[in-house]
């Protein structure tokens, strides 16, 4: 076998191969498409050894836009940094690469603009379906978008798109928090969220803590959001006199991480003074003092059952849309312990 370059591979084409082997563009164009049985051995012979010779490589996507199919799906994502979004990716490509299909990545970084340079970019790549983590602030683009493929949504809402829905049970993931702390002996909550900004997750899990207490008339909660000010209200938090021990339920891993990093800045003896519970549950939690209790999603199920969504509609699903929501799972450890009495 001969050794290219890919330089060398790239200016090799399919006339050249023809012309090496004796035969015409169109048998070369059999033989690596899905005719091959129409041609004889030996032509099949001479082919082969050509593009063994030549170092030839087909132009896959150029193949896969003549049959009609790229093989492509996407996958838009708001923030790439968060460790639920890399997680859930992984379940996509796993089961992508399970169907035959290639992921395309593209972060917005949680920009508007972002956003639409990337859907355009996937749409002039031919995506087959696309997977969407959006910030739903191009509605009518989605809309249109969606009238020429597939769509299925992860983790957030758009009320507008009616497309299938993968994500998180949220109702009762807090739920599942807020009767662990009420069972373990806290009394003053305070939920820690990244800022909402219409996200519906975000939405549904502080909606659902507000509608919540009322069912544990022993708790007293109040929320708040990630940003400069949240040093400041963590500490005016431990500092107020409250009717038991505190507690601190953080939305999500990042609203974990900084909460973590004030309670440190603020030299508490960690989960003695305070409790700790956070949804999701990243590598680093059982790493803080005894452990951060946590809310464990799914991802890798999220992201599997995203794409098969979206493989039953490329196969010809037209059914209503559904929505997935999927249970947490609590996962104990030192940081909700009972308060000492």
């Amino acid at each position: 076998m001969n050794s290219f370059s890919a330089a060398q591979r790239s200016r090799v084409t399919m006339l050249d191969v023809a012309q090496r082997a004796g035969v015409s563009k169109a048998s070369v164009s059999r033989f690596i498409g899905e005719d091959r049985a129409l041609l004889s051995d030996a032509t099949a012979q001479r082919i082969e050894r050509a593009i063994d010779e030549l170092g030839y490589r087909p132009n896959q996507m150029a193949r896969g836009l003549k049959r009609g199919r790229t093989r492509l799906i996407g996958m838009l994502v708001a923030d790439i940094r968060n460790p639920y979004s890399i997680a859930v990716m992984h379940g996509v490509e796993t089961a992508c690469r399970l169907h035959g299909y290639n992921l395309v990545v593209c972060n917005t970084d949680r920009s508007d603009e972002q956003e639409s340079q990337h859907l355009a970019a996937l749409r002039a790549y031919n995506i087959e379906g696309l997977i969407l983590n959006t910030l739903g602030h191009h509605p009518d683009a989605l809309q249109a978008l969606h009238q020429e493929m597939p769509i299925v949504l992860i983790d957030r809402k758009v009320e507008q798109l009616h497309t299938d829905l993968v994500g998180l049970d949220n109702a009762g993931a807090v739920r599942t928090a807020l009767q662990h702390l009420h069972e373990q002996g806290f009394r003053d909550v305070l939920m820690v969220s990244e800022p909402v900004d219409g996200t519906s997750s975000r939405l549904e899990r502080v909606a659902s803590f507000t509608a919540q207490l009322a069912h544990y008339p022993a708790l007293r909660g109040a929320v708040i959001e990630t940003g400069p000010a949240l040093f400041s209200r963590v500490q005016t938090f431990l500092k107020t006199p409250a009717c038991g021990p505190k507690a601190l339920f953080c939305a999500n891993g990042v609203a974990a991480l900084a909460c973590t990093q004030v309670l440190r800045a603020l030299n508490c003896n960690l989960f003695e003074e305070v409790g700790v519970i956070a949804l999701d549950d990243l590598e680093w939690y059982p790493l803080v003092g005894s452990g951060i209790t946590a809310l464990a999603q799914p991802t890798q199920q999220i992201g599997a059952s995203a794409f098969e969504c979206l493989f039953k509609r490329l196969s010809g699903d037209k059914s209503a849309p559904r929505a997935l929501d999927f249970a947490a799972q609590l996962i104990v450890r030192g940081s909700t312990q009972p308060p000492a009495a």
